[in-house]
């Protein structure tokens, strides 16, 4: 009777001590899973575009063909006197910089500086706002526009006929009114968070811009022109 005690409590000690084992060891294999997923690289979802209802315009240049005497009777009602150079219109009062921000970049500017009056800055932010929100009512993921040209000095003038004989010498860029966005070119956002956006084309880009650019024209916010040889739509605030 007292062999069978003592192997009883041999048993018991062999048996807490295997569990104890098991224990560690179970420890040890969660802490090791852990870091390894730690360490691997997190799965990516990738969105893909649903496009649907996009109509665009019958003719950009039909649709788009507000010529420079109409838009220089704009700019000059609503925008600054243009200025000899930058030094001179950066003292004016009342411009106001654009900066790359959620719903437009600014290109890199060679010929102009990022400055627009109050009231073409508004209609800036206003484009780049609709044109994020029809992306996303037409199943398409997010691009944004991309400002090419702003405010002009008279030196700017000067400097870009001499590459550009076709550039207007007396152009609404030099009052402040007056931007252009890119139909070529679009700021692709690749990825938000841990989803990648499959891209979308600039043609079907260009068809949704052409929308928005329509629908604020037709309200009388804007004198649009479609620019086929610099690629781009010359906008003068209303």
């Amino acid at each position: 009777c007292k062999l069978s005690e003592y192997n009883l409590q041999n048993c018991n000690k062999a048996m807490k001590r295997k569990h104890k084992t098991a224990c560690i060891a179970f420890v040890l294999l969660l802490s090791i899973t852990g870091i390894v997923y730690l360490l691997l690289p997190t799965p990516k979802v990738f969105q893909y575009n649903t496009p649907r209802n996009i109509k665009g315009v019958v003719s950009y240049r039909r649709a788009f063909n507000d010529l420079n005497d109409v838009q220089l009777i704009a700019a000059q009602k609503h925008g600054i006197q243009p200025q000899k150079d930058r030094e001179s219109a950066l003292r004016i009062e009342g411009l106001e910089e654009i900066i790359s921000c959620e719903v437009f970049d600014v290109d890199t500017l060679t010929h102009s500086i990022p400055y627009l009056v109050p009231r073409a800055k508004t209609l800036l932010y206003d484009i780049g706002e609709n044109f994020r929100d029809s992306l996303i009512n037409k199943g398409l993921n997010p691009n944004k526009i991309i400002v090419t040209s702003v405010l002009r000095t008279q030196e700017d003038i000067k400097g870009l006929r001499k590459g550009n004989i076709n550039a207007s010498d007396n152009s609404t860029h030099a009052y402040a009114t007056t931007f252009d966005i890119s139909w070529k070119r679009f700021a692709y956002i690749k990825e938000i968070g841990n989803i990648e956006m499959e891209p979308v084309s600039a043609d079907t880009l260009k068809l949704v811009l052409s929308e928005v650019l329509r629908d604020l024209r037709k309200a009388e916010r804007c004198y649009v022109k479609h620019e086929a040889k610099q690629a781009c739509f010359h906008i003068t605030v209303r």
